[in-house]
């Protein structure tokens, strides 16, 4: 299991720290593998977010996910992006931003953290919004019940993510940008983005449910009788998986998400290395993990069995998203905004497995001596 999902992300990790070794010695391995490590740790939770949309897509927008998205994430958010944002703000032209890159590095930072009030504002208004959504919608689990209950209550406002999110938007281009006019312009732009992709996923995924009841319903029907033969696979849930329209939205959804984690990373390796060659290697091998990280999430059906696993990954995208807003006057070490992250989604995990046995605890089959049920409902 460990082999078949992870096994093309050893192998880009031995190609790729061998082409940082050939490109710039020692040094250039040393700083690869630190990047590598640096974008696994700032996307821990964007595998969670990904885990939940990719269980409800097709086998083949889960293969295109990973093949074509794949190859968006390393070579297109990774190396191509931060080539145009430079060419956009100096008025260059992609090879002219590249040459830039290699013959002037100084310069290249420079620019890029002068185009970074307006990175940060997109990305970090595009996953205030999926926070937002995800913490005023009422939830049977809830990992915060004194929290989450009042904010459920008051999510029942109708547009109150909206509110909030241009609200904060509005205070932070007021106190803290140096060009507050292009600050607004880039985080209202990611909050039509997010509400965009995420209508079109979700018009198009009920109508692809409503066309295929009758699929849903034989799916479920194999799943129960496949659970009937002990087969113990605790896989995804009998949801409608999305296909045609519905599944490409899904995936223009993930890929955006993935671009809006990525520009943290993407900004912060620059404290690291300003080589674009040494930043793509190193931030490539890191999206593969996360890439593979969750496909091992959807077949180990991990969601469903520590149920507040997606909830720590939601407080830590708000976590992460304030973090932006944030860095849009102050600087916000990386350590700070990836600690954060993880501490959220460690103690969620804790929190799942005391649930998990305090169930087992009240169980009857347990007391009986049988195994410990899957939690496989939806969160």
């Amino acid at each position: 299991m460990i082999l078949r999902t992870f096994g093309w992300s050893f192998g880009v990790t031995v190609v790729g720290l061998l082409l940082a070794l050939l490109y710039d010695g020692p040094t250039g391995l040393a700083l690869v593998a630190v990047l590598a490590v640096l974008e696994v740790s700032l996307s821990f939770d964007n595998a969670v977010v990904n885990a939940k949309v990719l269980d409800r897509m097709s086998a083949f927008w889960q293969k295109i996910f990973l093949t074509v998205g794949i190859a968006i994430a390393v070579f297109g958010m990774r190396l191509v992006f931060p080539l145009l944002i430079v060419g956009i703000t100096a008025k260059l032209s992609p090879v002219e931003a590249f040459d830039l890159a290699l013959n002037d590095s100084h310069r290249y930072h420079q620019l890029m953290n002068d185009a970074y009030p307006m990175i940060a504002a997109f990305g970090g208004m595009f996953l205030m919004m999926l926070f937002l959504d995800f913490v005023f919608e009422e939830r049977a689990d809830k990992w915060l019940p004194w929290l989450e209950r009042p904010l459920a209550r008051i999510g029942k406002l109708d547009q109150l993510s909206v509110v909030v999110a241009g609200g904060s938007l509005a205070l932070v281009a007021w106190l803290s940008a140096s060009d507050p006019g292009s600050v607004m312009i880039a985080g209202v732009l990611g909050m039509v983005t997010y509400i965009l992709v995420n209508g079109l996923g979700e018009l198009f995924s009920e109508a692809s449910g409503d066309d295929d009841e009758d699929e849903e319903e034989a799916a479920e029907a194999a799943e129960a009788a496949e659970a009937g033969k002990g087969g113990g696979r605790s896989g995804p849930s009998s949801l409608a998986l999305a296909t045609g329209k519905a599944g490409f939205f899904l995936f223009l959804y993930l890929e955006v998400l993935d671009a809006s984690f990525s520009f943290d990373g993407v900004i912060g390796a620059f404290a690291i290395s300003t080589d674009p060659i040494v930043i793509a290697l190193g931030l490539g091998i890191g999206a593969m993990y996360i890439r593979s990280l969750t496909v091992f999430l959807v077949r180990k059906g991990t969601l469903h069995e520590y149920v507040y696993l997606e909830h720590g990954a939601h407080w830590a995208i708000g976590a992460l998203a304030v973090c932006m807003l944030v860095s849009i006057g102050h600087h916000v070490p990386e350590w700070i905004t990836g600690g954060l992250g993880a501490g959220l989604i460690i103690a969620a995990f804790v929190s799942s497995v005391v649930r998990n046995r305090n169930e087992d605890g009240d169980s009857p089959d347990s007391a009986a001596g049988g195994g410990r049920p899957l939690h496989s409902s939806q969160v």
